[in-house]
């Protein structure tokens, strides 16, 4: 779902907001004044001045709804690090089971040495839980990294050249499958891969690519390594678990091109996204059940990861990124959603950026409408299948540029024409969406879903990958079989907080450089009732 926008010009970027955070106290008083100094929050041992007391009391009592936390905690960057160049000596595994398009499912296992040589492991399944090994490909080559991305901002383009390709069956059924694929659709020097009446035989390895022999055989399988031509690695702190320990452990990201949704433009699409991120052997989340298991592994002996219950997908309750969100043709976001199961309608915001930590905003679209029931999917294993309608969307531009844009557009196209400015919202519903910015109103997606629990018991949603062309999934048949980063439930169905959240006055300033408006402390009426007993 994304209120029928298209991947758009490289100005579709980005947008922060943020909130003005107001406490309310249990006589419904809402009070905003402008920030205390610093010096204010500090208590001392002996009987403070009333303003500290004030401040002190308002720190303990104020209170802010999860949903609002996770996209206050993404704004600020998650003290987010990325080096360029990258460092990418050592190993990077896969922390669960992926979802390519196809679908594919596969864990990754990649190791790069110093002297610019990797092996790289892909571990491919039959269900989406991988627990099921179909083939396992091991690939060597050799990797150069050239300059920073002048496409996507804060990563790193590559060279690579493939030296070998070799692949492992675990089943006779794929290499029978396999086989097939290769002696039909492959070039000259394919046709006899396998010959058709072959036995399996275990831990046998067959040579698909080699460069001394100019033999390639992958095509069949839509296989290509162009993930390696763009790299991104990113470290930041995990706090350590649990309530007793206090400090935090390193956690190192690599992300690596994203792979083209359409099966016929993979090979050779150059990625201007990323995939799901492998994690540091070394430096990974804790917990990760699946890290060990996958590092563990090699070509003939494929990971299989802990079996976990396959969840019913309820959508109920408010839902929000897990991190800054890369998509192809360079856009930079985070989504949040409210689903309400009982009338089956949905809200959705949608925060863009220009900077792949997501701190400098472009616009934000806010949209809305109804979802079907869903039904169990029939191409993709565990996933959801449902319709979505997008009936009313709203935008708010958030820098220079963007004005600029709305504000040369056709009149009748985007909003009231030649009236857009920073900040302000306006309602595209009446012009029927905001060409633009490649919104239509009213808009139909086919969608897919799932949800499953991550190692914290944190219940996660995953909604269908974008097409990476930039189109829309308004056909059946465009409907996705992959899935975007998940996102990760902050409210319940009883907790919703239906109200717009705008990042706007997140940060130590405000959108026009003044100074953030705070809460004024709010605990003067407790304070006074406390007095008053003291002197009872």
């Amino acid at each position: 779902m994304a209120a029928g926008t298209g991947a758009g010009s490289r100005q579709q970027r980005g947008l922060c907001a943020g909130p003005r955070v107001c406490v309310c106290v249990c006589v419904c008083i809402r009070v905003c004044a402008r920030a205390q100094p610093r010096g204010a929050d500090r208590l001392r041992t002996f009987s403070p001045p009333p303003r500290a007391v004030y401040a002190a009391a308002e720190r303990s009592l104020r209170w802010e709804p999860r949903c609002r936390q996770q996209l206050r905690h993404l704004q600020d960057g998650a003290r987010i690090a990325a080096r360029l160049p990258p460092r990418l000596e050592g190993q990077w595994v896969s922390t669960g089971c992926e979802v390519r398009p196809g679908p594919e499912f596969l864990t990754r296992s990649y190791l790069f040495y110093a002297n610019r040589l990797f092996k790289a492991f892909q571990f491919y399944y039959w269900d989406p839980s991988c627990r099921e090994p179909s083939y396992s490909l091991v690939i060597k080559g050799k990797l150069r990294l050239r300059q920073a991305s002048w496409i996507t901002r804060g990563a790193t383009e590559a060279d690579y050249h493939l030296h070998k390709v070799g692949i492992v069956f675990h089943s006779q059924k794929a290499m029978r499958e396999v086989a097939s694929r290769i002696n039909q659709s492959s070039g000259e020097g394919c046709s006899g891969f396998l010959p058709p009446g072959r036995a399996w035989a275990p831990r046998a390895l067959y040579e698909l690519l080699s460069a001394k022999t100019e033999r390639d055989c992958t095509a069949a399988l839509g296989f290509a390594m162009h993930e390696l031509s763009l790299v991104r690695v990113e470290r930041h702190h995990q706090p350590l678990p649990g309530l007793q320990q206090s400090g935090s452990s390193l956690v190192e990201e690599l992300y690596l091109g994203d792979i083209h949704t359409d099966w016929l433009e993979r090979l050779h699409y150059r990625p201007t996204g990323y995939q799901r991120p492998l994690q540091s052997v070394v430096h990974h989340m804790h917990p990760c059940p699946a890290c060990g298991v996958i590092y563990r592994a090699d070509e003939h002996h494929p990971p299989i990861l802990p079996a976990r219950a396959e969840l019913p997908v309820q959508l109920s309750g408010s839902w929000v990124s897990t991190r800054c969100e890369v998509r192809p043709a360079v856009l930079f976001l985070t989504r949040y959603f409210i689903f309400h199961g009982s009338n089956h309608t949905w809200q959705g915001y949608y925060y863009h950026y220009s900077d792949p930590l997501c701190k400098q905003p472009t616009f934000t679209i806010y949209a809305s409408g109804r979802y079907t029931q869903g039904i169990p999917s029939s191409k993709v294993r565990g996933g959801m299948e449902l319709a979505f309608k997008v009936t009313q969307a709203r935008v708010t531009p958030m820098d220079q540029v963007t004005v600029m844009m709305l504000n040369s557009s056709e009149p009748g196209s985007c909003g009231l024409a030649s009236s857009w400015s920073a900040g302000v919202e306006q309602d595209i519903t009446p012009t029927n969406g905001c060409l633009a910015l490649g919104i239509r109103l009213p808009h139909t997606e086919y969608e897919l879903f799932r949800t499953e629990h991550d190692p914290k018991e944190r219940s996660l949603l995953y909604i269908g990958e974008r097409p990476t062309d930039g189109s829309s999934p308004d056909r059946p048949d465009k409907r996705p079989t992959s899935y975007q980063a998940p996102l990760v439930q902050c409210a319940a169905a009883s907790e919703e907080f239906p109200n717009y959240y705008s990042l706007k006055y997140v940060g130590k300033e405000g959108a026009n450089g003044s100074e953030e408006l705070k809460p004024l402390p709010v605990a003067l009426l407790l304070l006074i009732a406390l007095q008053l007993l003291r002197w009872d």
